[in-house]
């Protein structure tokens, strides 16, 4: 797989001043660059990870996934220019706005700016969170994921999956069709949401510890409907998350213990459970589909289905290992 990682995603926002307190007070990112018409967070050693935009409209402004060489980002271009795509090669003023080496920019079928870089840069000074938290859970794993609302999950599965190469983990079909993409062992990075619109659903971030969440929660309680999912379970990666509303109206999910896979053996399947084994009882919907919603959960418990007990659970043992524990 060339891509191997969501490196950076933008926003387009006026409302810079609460994406800076919703950033780093909830989220726990710490304030990069904030002047003029631009606010921009890191989450780890690189230098940006998160770009706000003071421009029209509340919304996805870009999705950056990473290559690892120039070779695979010229291969990438060549790619999609055979697939009838229009590539641009992005210039040295925008690579140095990105912090990356080179870049190049290209629209999906549903009209949302992809850029595909190689050489992320990486600050000269330590990662200080905005709140007291463990960090986040990055590296090779990348920023976290990203979810798109797409009009037809038909209509940009050829370019994410056939064209940019990513690998499918699992799908869905009730109660709308789902599509989940990995780029490394991190479950997914990208997934498709078909309903019928187009416009940015959320993305996510994975925090070091439970209590990074947990207390995250805490927080978010305290601003009124703050809060668009409660804390839940969910069945095809195992994370425990909450959503929060962005200033933008679209949501982040705060997230800890994602499934890791190991993408050479994964095969892709379809699932039947539902987004959830519990909890992410999505506040912000209509009574009826989310009374649909909450029955999903319901039957799935009744039948049993939880995830693997912490015997089966690989990843677990090897972040265990690794601390020592």
């Amino acid at each position: 797989m060339p891509v191997v990682a969501l490196g950076y995603l933008g926003v387009r926002s006026d409302r810079l001043e609460d994406w800076s307190g919703f950033a780093s007070r909830l989220l726990g990112m710490q304030i990069a660059d904030q002047g003029g018409k631009q606010c921009s967070f890191r989450m780890d050693d690189r230098k940006q990870r998160l770009v706000v935009s003071d421009e029209p409209g509340e919304t996805l402004a870009f999705l950056g996934f990473e290559v690892s060489t120039p070779a695979d980002l010229d291969a990438l271009a060549a790619r999609l220019e055979a697939a009838a795509f229009v590539v641009n090669r992005g210039s040295r003023s925008l690579a140095d706005r990105r912090f990356v080496n080179d870049l190049i920019v290209v629209h999906d079928p549903a009209g949302n700016r992809v850029e595909l870089f190689h050489g992320a840069h990486v600050a000269d000074t330590p990662f200080v969170p905005g709140r007291q938290i463990s960090g986040f859970k990055t590296g090779a794993l990348g920023m976290g994921h990203a979810v798109l609302q797409v009009p037809s999950v038909d209509l940009l599965l050829p370019f994410y999956r056939d064209v940019l190469g990513f690998g499918v983990s699992d799908y869905g079909f009730t109660p709308y069709p789902l599509y989940f993409f990995h780029l490394n062992s991190r479950h997914h990075s990208f997934a498709m949401v078909g309903t019928g619109r187009t416009g940015f659903h959320h993305f996510m971030v994975e925090f070091g510890s439970l209590d990074d969440v947990g207390q995250g929660y805490d927080l978010a309680g305290l601003e009124p409907d703050r809060i668009a999912y409660t804390l839940g379970r969910h069945t095809n990666d195992y994370m425990t998350s909450f959503y929060a509303h962005t200033p933008s109206g679209f949501f982040v999910e705060n997230g800890w213990g994602g499934r890791e896979i190991d993408p050479a053996t994964w095969e892709p399947h379809e699932t039947f459970d539902g987004p959830s084994f519990w909890g992410h009882e999505r506040l912000y919907m209509e009574p009826e589909p989310r009374a649909r919603l909450r029955e999903m959960r319901l039957e799935a418990a009744r039948r049993g289905v939880q995830a693997p007990p912490l015997v089966d659970c690989p990843w677990l043992w090897r972040a265990l290992d690794k601390s020592g524990v």
